[in-house]
């Protein structure tokens, strides 16, 4: 065995762990996925550090906490003076690809990725920039309840088309590496957008499920007793303008099942070219998400907040000449990734980073010689909200802190649907109170506080004056040069052919 794997990691977009069978999941199919958890090592509690794509992307890449690289929301700026996994891994000797949606802000649209293989779903200007100081005007360019109220099957959607086009690129290029004479070792990221809603999927997968056996949200409806932030975030998504009835809950619900299979499909599919091209046994394949989706949980959608649905995401690391299958308890985050790939990349030692960061290396736990630290930091500074709202996710508790709310505490263990808030109970004050105490010490609320808002202003400025004039957009533009594909006059015919046949003849 090298001692350098090759490394697949494939990312689906809103994917909740519970939807799984690895996670207890019971409804939606997935053999593809259930295969790899089967001979891989299973994360049980894992979360994204941020509820929101962006946000929780940049700290996956970067493994250092949103507030601490500016990723507040969907249209900040991602800095690319800002080392991410990718970084890392190029010094160490790695190519390193991308495929699919990874919601880059701003001017630099490859953040240490040698090439990029695709557009990204989303935009990369400022456009989508929350603003606190007017809460009460909900954005039109974000979620509505049209994504729930009009769920059901189709046939083609703006999803599809990407979430195709991505893996196509993607077994395109493990072809290419397979034939290439390129042989250092590579990391391949394909991040697909399905399961994210609109709740629409072609019939194909709508019919993979039938009504009666999709199940309806387990926390019924909290309408009027809900904590602030949720209330919030009613708000935010209209939920206040349209209340979905059970039939419109059932077929989101079923829809989003439909996305999973489509997702697991594709994953599938990769999985499959990895091995005909001969290139599994030394590649570590990663099965992961940015965040969850609450899925009408204590009626709400979407993300953005900490509760389970939300913020705990699959993490599956599939090697088995490697690392022996086995299930991981200790909570773990996103911010523990890049260290864990660079110590990979790095034959076991860390490398020497060129900027702090938030997590640990879960290669003791994936070789069974260590566990990881079993906290979990996380920030949520981004739409529906009107100020930070931080969480610490340590041992059995998950504690969420905004200076603008009451204090939430949950025995995540005991109640895993956070039916009850302990923070409320007298006789949990002390352990309130070194939470509070911690978060205090961890943040400058107030601090934090004032940078989004500045961060906003400048954002709603720049993005404003870009727009007059013309307008000149930082999407990024897959470049494929025909002169180099196929038959060209450029080199024998022969010696093309033999380059592209896989595998190669003696």
């Amino acid at each position: 065995m090298a001692d350098r794997p090759n490394l697949l990691i494939l990312m689906a977009d809103q994917l909740t762990a519970r939807v799984l069978r690895a996670y207890g999941g019971a409804i939606a199919r997935t053999p593809h996925i259930d295969a790899l958890a089967d001979a891989g090592v299973v994360f049980e509690s894992f979360y994204c550090n941020s509820p929101l794509c962006a946000p929780s992307r940049f700290s996956f890449l970067a493994g250092q906490l949103p507030s601490k690289i500016g990723a507040y929301d969907n249209a900040a700026e991602f800095p690319a003076q800002v080392p991410t996994f990718a970084h890392y891994l190029r010094r160490a000797g790695y190519q390193t690809a991308l495929a699919g949606k990874m919601h880059f802000c701003g001017p630099d649209q490859l953040h240490g990725f040698e090439e990029r293989l695709t557009t990204d779903i989303y935009p990369s200007d400022f456009g989508w920039t929350p603003d606190w100081s007017a809460f009460e005007q909900r954005p039109s360019w974000y979620h509505s309840m049209d994504s729930v109220l009009q769920a059901g099957a189709c046939t083609r959607t703006n999803q599809i088309d990407f979430d195709d086009e991505v893996v196509v690129a993607a077994r395109q290029k493990l072809f290419d590496l397979a034939r290439s004479r390129d042989r250092r070792a590579f990391c391949l990221v394909v991040s697909m957008t399905h399961p994210h809603d609109p709740y629409v999927i072609p019939q194909a997968y709508w019919s993979r499920y039938r009504d009666e056996e999709i199940d309806l949200p387990r926390v019924p409806d909290l309408a009027g007793r809900e904590d602030p932030h949720s209330r919030r975030l009613r708000h935010v998504i209209g939920l206040g303008l349209a209340t979905p009835t059970e039939s419109q809950v059932r077929a989101a619900r079923r829809a989003y099942y439909g996305a999973v299979s489509y997702i697991d499909d594709q994953i599938g599919s990769l999985v499959a070219t990895l091995k005909e091209v001969a290139l599994d046994a030394n590649t570590v394949t990663v099965v992961l998400a940015d965040h969850g989706d609450m899925l009408g949980e204590r009626g709400l959608w979407y993300k953005m907040n900490f509760f389970e649905p939300a913020a705990r995401i699959p993490l599956i690391v599939h090697s088995p000449g490697r690392f022996a299958a086995r299930r991981v308890a200790a909570p773990a985050s996103l911010l523990d990734l890049l260290p864990t790939f660079a110590t990979l990349a790095y034959n076991g030692a860390a490398p020497a980073y060129a900027a702090p960061i938030d997590g640990t290396s879960l290669l003791p736990a994936l070789e069974g010689s260590g566990t990881p630290s079993g906290e979990v930091i996380g920030e949520y500074l981004a739409e529906g909200a009107i100020a930070p709202v931080v969480m610490i996710r340590r041992g059995r508790y998950k504690f969420v802190h905004s200076p603008v709310d009451p204090d939430q505490l949950f025995d995540v263990s005991a109640d895993p649907d956070e039916r009850v808030n302990l923070a409320a109970q007298g006789q949990r004050a002390t352990l309130v109170a070194d939470f509070r105490s911690e978060v205090a010490r961890r943040w400058k609320m107030s601090e934090l506080h004032e940078a989004v808002l500045a961060s906003q202003r400048r954002r709603h400025f720049v993005y404003a004056a870009l727009r007059e004039g013309r307008f000149t957009p930082w999407d990024f533009q897959p470049l494929r040069d025909a002169s180099r594909l196929y038959i060209r006059n450029d080199q024998p015919l022969e010696y093309q052919e033999d380059l592209a046949r896989f595998p190669r003849l003696a």
